[in-house]
C-alpha cells in the first residue's frame, strides 16, 4: 500500500512542476518559518518557494525554487550547474527532468522509459570523465516472465548532463548488483569479486573476474573476504580481509599514513577521488588498544592525505558512514568524522570517554558541516531527527541549532537543497538561497 501511495504523489509531481517552478522564479507565497513538521500557511506575496521550513541562519527561504513529487534521489552536475531528478510518467514508466540548479528554471527533459521491474524505483547516479559529465538511472530485473537467474540485468541509461543525450546499455547480471559512479566509468558489482565497468561515452562494457584482480604478492588476507570496492582514475580498488589495492597500480601496505599498522588498512567509503580507511595504530602506540587511526587518501595515488585518531567502537558496526564531499572536493565528512582536505586538519567529534552523538550529514565549500546528535545515520539527520548541529571547520566546533531546523542535504551553487514530506505523504525538494 505504501508503494503505491508513493507512486501516486510522484505522478502528482509531474503535473505540479510547471507551476512550482513558476512561483519560485517569479514570485509566489510567502510567509514565517514553521517548524520541519508544519511549516506555517503562506501570509503574504514574495519571491521563493511556498513552503518555508525553518533552516539554518546561513540560507534564506525568501528565495529559491520548490519540486513535489520527485523520487527520493537527486543528482547535481557541477560544471553544468544541472539538477537531476525522477519523475513518474503513464504506463508504469519514469522520466529524468533537470533544471537549473540556481534559479530553478526548467531544462531539459529525458524521454519516459519503463524499468525492467515496475515495482522498484530506478537509481539515479551522477558519473565524471575528464571532460564531460553524466546522469545515469539504472534499474535492475528480468526479461519475460521465466524465472531464471541467466534472464535478468542490469539496464541502465546515461545521459549527458549538458543536453539530455541518451545512451541505453543493457549488463546480464545474475544476483543484486550494487551500481557506484566514483568515476570515470560505471561499476556494477556483486558485493564481492566479480564486477563490471561502463564507458559512459561509448557505452562498452568490460568485465573483471576474481582471478584478473592482480592480487598484490605476499598478501594472504587480500584473498580473503575480497571485494571491488570502487573505481578511481588508476583503475579497480579492491580489499581483502585486511589491506587493499588499485589493480595495477598502489597497494595499501606501501602507502600507510604515519604511526599505523602497514598491514591492518580496511577502506570504508569511496568518493570521486577520495578513499576514506581505517588503520590500527602501530603495535606498541600508547592508545593502540583503544583508538583507530582514520585517514583519507587520494585515490589516484594512494598517499594519504590527511589522518586523525578515534577511539574504537564499542561494537564493531555492519555498515560504516558514506563518506560526503563538498562540492569542489576541499571538505569530506563522514560521521562523526571531519577533514579539511586542503588545510589537511582532521576532527574526531566524540567526548573525552570515547561516547560519540554527532553525526555529520553534509558539507559546503565555506567549510561548515551539518549534521545532528542522537541518530541512527545520516539520513536519519536529514529527515529531522535528533537535535541538529553544525561544525565549523576553522575551529572544529560543533554548535547546537534551533530544534525544528531543516538541514540541507548538499549545497550547489549557492542553493541548499532541503528534502521534506508533507502530510499527503509527497517529498519536496526545495532549494533554499544561501544568505549573502
Amino acid at each position: 500500500m505504501r508503494q503505491r501511495i508513493v507512486r501516486l504523489a510522484l505522478a502528482g509531481g509531474v503535473l505540479v512542476l510547471a507551476l512550482l517552478l513558476l512561483l519560485a522564479t517569479c514570485g509566489g507565497d510567502g510567509g514565517g518559518g514553521g517548524s520541519d513538521k508544519n511549516p506555517k500557511k503562506p501570509t503574504k506575496r514574495t519571491a521563493g518557494p511556498s513552503t518555508r521550513l525553518t533552516v539554518p541562519p546561513e540560507y534564506t527561504t525568501e528565495h529559491g525554487w520548490e519540486i513535489i513529487g520527485a523520487a527520493p534521489e537527486y543528482a547535481v552536475s557541477r560544471p553544468t550547474g544541472r539538477l537531476a531528478f525522477l519523475v513518474t510518467a503513464s504506463g508504469n514508466r519514469y522520466r529524468l527532468r533537470t533544471i537549473d540548479a540556481a534559479s530553478g528554471k526548467l531544462a531539459w527533459s529525458g524521454t519516459a522509459w519503463r524499468p525492467p521491474d515496475p515495482l522498484h524505483f530506478p537509481k539515479l547516479l551522477a558519473v565524471s570523465t575528464e571532460d564531460r559529465q553524466y546522469f545515469v538511472t539504472w534499474a535492475y530485473g528480468k526479461v519475460g516472465d521465466g524465472l531464471s537467474v541467466t534472464d535478468t540485468f542490469v539496464s541502465v541509461d546515461v545521459y549527458d548532463a549538458a543536453d539530455g543525450t541518451r545512451r541505453r546499455v543493457e549488463v546480464p547480471w545474475s544476483g543484486a548488483p550494487k551500481v557506484t559512479a566514483t568515476g570515470p566509468d560505471i561499476l556494477i558489482s556483486d558485493g564481492r569479486a566479480n564486477s563490471a565497468l561502463i564507458d559512459p561515452a561509448t557505452g562498452q562494457v568490460s568485465r573483471t573476474a576474481p582471478s584478473a584482480l592482480k592480487y598484490p604478492k605476499g598478501c594472504p588476507s587480500c584473498k580473503q573476504l575480497t571485494e571491488v570496492r570502487g573505481q578511481t582514475a588508476q583503475g579497480l580498488l579492491v580489499s581483502g580481509q585486511r589491506e587493499f589495492w588499485v589493480r595495477g597500480g598502489w597497494f595499501s601496505r606501501n602507502v600507510a599514513p604515519k604511526g599505523a599498522d602497514r598491514r591492518s588498512g580496511v577502506p570504508t567509503s569511496v568518493a570521486p577521488g577520495w578513499i576514506l580507511a581505517k588503520w590500527q595504530l602501530a603495535k606498541g602506540a600508547k592508545r593502540a588498544a583503544s583508538h583507530e587511526l582514520w585517514a583519507v587518501h587520494d585515490a589516484k595515488t594512494g598517499k594519504p592525505v590527511v589522518s586523525v585518531e578515534c577511539h574504537k567502537p564499542a561494537i564493531e558496526p555492519g555498515r560504516y558512514p558514506q563518506a560526503v564531499v563538498s562540492p569542489s572536493g576541499g571538505h569530506l565528512v563522514a560521521g562523526n568524522l571531519a577533514f579539511d582536505l586542503e588545510a589537511a586538519k582532521g576532527f574526531c567529534l566524540e567526548e573525552e570517554d570515547g561516547s560519540t552523538s554527532v553525526t555529520l550529514a553534509s558539507v559546503t565549500d565555506r567549510g561548515v558541516a551539518y549534521g545532528a546528535m542522537n541518530v541512527r545515520d545520516a539520513t536519519d539527520a536529514l529527515e529531522g531527527g535528533g537535535a541538529p548541529v553544525e561544525m565549523e571547520f576553522a575551529t572544529g566546533a560543533v554548535s547546537p541549532l534551533s530544534p525544528n531546523v531543516r538541514l540541507p542535504g548538499m549545497e550547489t551553487a549557492g542553493v541548499g537543497l532541503f528534502r521534506w514530506t508533507d502530510r499527503r505523504d509527497r517529498l519536496h525538494l526545495i532549494g533554499y538561497t544561501r544568505s549573502g
